[in-house]
């Protein structure tokens, strides 16, 4: 009897470990720690905890290459927004029809909420999603009449003023619909709508946002894009009394295939010891997320730049931007012609090319590879050699992970990627313009 119940005892506590082994580590998990109630998971969105991952994997570096093909169609359109001179956003805008969207947070919309994977991009106010009904649109779309919070904006309310493409009727009271196009091949129509908007534990009701009603061209992000720039229609602004236009992230890499990184909404949890730099406000685009970068370095040789290529001019848009939606850093082409040539000096090895990268080598040179520095008003970020090198599939090649602007753009812009800010959390502190930038292992 005494063994009997020794046996069952032990099965039993056998069964609960296995049980609490299977369920206490989930690394696809999108839930937070009990503490964090405005953290949200970061995928990557070709990663497995991502529901956009196909079942045959791809190397990383074949990922990251054919990530960084589609980045000219982004610059292309980061150079467009800066020479508009509305200072407000439309809801909805181009970015979503480059389907560039690299990092994506599950969230919730509606009463009951339901999941969606949008995502994030700090160059953009939208906030779309696909709607049921939605001719050309995904598989996985949001229901409204399922939501009992869920409610469409009419053409008098002031929001509806500030949507690019609007079309409406002489009644007020008609639903605010608008149609845009994108790059000669995307298009779609919607429908301004709002109902909560679930984030980890917390809750934004009357969340405004494009109810996508018919997609034309392939291109547009399956789930929808939650833009988290500084216009009016923003999650920053519409947020405001929750989060206080405080936000940061930490993306995994892209060689982290199962976990994901963090998005932190609200100044509470935020690091206490960072270093920053101004943020600084194109009154012609206010949503971008300017820095002032003084020069790079490349090992201990600080690059001959002009001056000027570097300067903020809110009136050309020059500058410098902080995105997540590029994928590897871009710099205008004198620019980046200066810091290739410093480092291809230093490493001081026979050079190849591989898809986006014009700097390879083979990677028994790597020991002799020289850091790359960033130098911003009151801040030095030496990048970290997973943020400054990739790898070929095979081994072999070691490449430089920057590139110049496309060719086609006559662009004052470089734009600092997500590649560059993996394993860093980056913060956005709006009220008291700055940004911070700290190590952390995101993965």
């Amino acid at each position: 009897m005494v063994m009997a119940l020794s046996t069952l005892s032990s099965s039993f506590l056998l069964s609960l470990l296995l049980f609490s082994a299977t369920h206490a580590f989930d690394p696809c998990s999108s839930s937070s720690s009990p503490s964090a109630d405005s953290e949200l998971s970061v995928f990557h969105i070709y990663g497995k905890c991502s529901p956009f991952s196909t079942p045959k994997r791809e190397s990383w570096v074949d990922t990251v290459i054919n990530m960084a093909t589609k980045d000219p169609e982004r610059v292309t359109y980061l150079s467009s927004l800066v020479s508009r001179k509305a200072t407000s956003v439309p809801i909805a805008s181009g970015q979503q029809a480059m389907n560039i969207g690299n990092y994506v947070v599950r969230v919730k919309i509606g009463t009951p909420g339901q999941v969606m994977f949008m995502v994030i991009d700090t160059s953009n106010d939208a906030a779309w999603v696909p709607c049921s009904g939605c001719s050309g649109c995904s598989n996985t779309v949001f229901t409204p009449n399922t939501s009992s919070t869920f409610g469409s904006m009419d053409c008098k309310m002031p929001e509806c003023a500030q949507v690019r493409g609007m079309s409406c009727p002489t009644a007020d009271s008609s639903p605010c619909l608008f149609n845009q196009t994108y790059g000669g091949d995307s298009s779609f129509s919607a429908t301004l709508s709002q109902d909560s908007l679930s984030l980890a534990t917390d809750v934004v009701p009357n969340f405004a946002f494009g109810c996508i009603n018919a997609v034309s061209g392939g291109s547009v992000p399956p789930q929808g894009l939650l833009g988290l720039g500084r216009g009016s229609m923003s999650l920053l602004s519409q947020t405001q009394s929750l989060y206080s236009g405080v936000f940061s992230y930490c993306f995994p890499s892209f060689k982290s295939y199962y976990f994901s990184g963090s998005l932190k909404l609200g100044p509470v949890g935020q690091p206490k010891s960072i270093r920053t730099t101004p943020l600084l406000r194109n009154p012609h685009r206010p949503s971008l997320y300017y820095v002032n970068l003084t020069g790079i370095s490349v090992g201990k040789v600080l690059v001959p730049v002009a001056p000027e290529l570097l300067a903020f001019d809110p009136n050309t848009g020059a500058g410098t931007i902080i995105d997540s939606g590029t994928v590897i850093t871009r710099f205008v082409q004198p620019v980046y012609t200066a810091i290739r040539d410093e480092f291809r000096k230093q490493i001081n090895a026979p050079i190849s090319s591989l898809g986006a990268f014009d700097t390879c080598f083979k990677t028994t040179y790597e020991a002799e590879k020289p850091a790359v520095t960033l130098h911003f008003t009151g801040m030095d970020l030496t990048l970290p050699t997973e943020n400054t090198l990739i790898h070929s599939s095979a081994g072999s090649l070691t490449c430089l992970a920057m590139a110049a602007a496309p060719n086609n753009v006559n662009t004052v812009l470089n734009v600092i990627a997500n590649l560059q800010q993996q394993n860093l959390r980056v913060l956005f502190d709006v009220p008291n313009s700055r940004l911070g930038i700290a190590r952390e292992l995101c993965n």
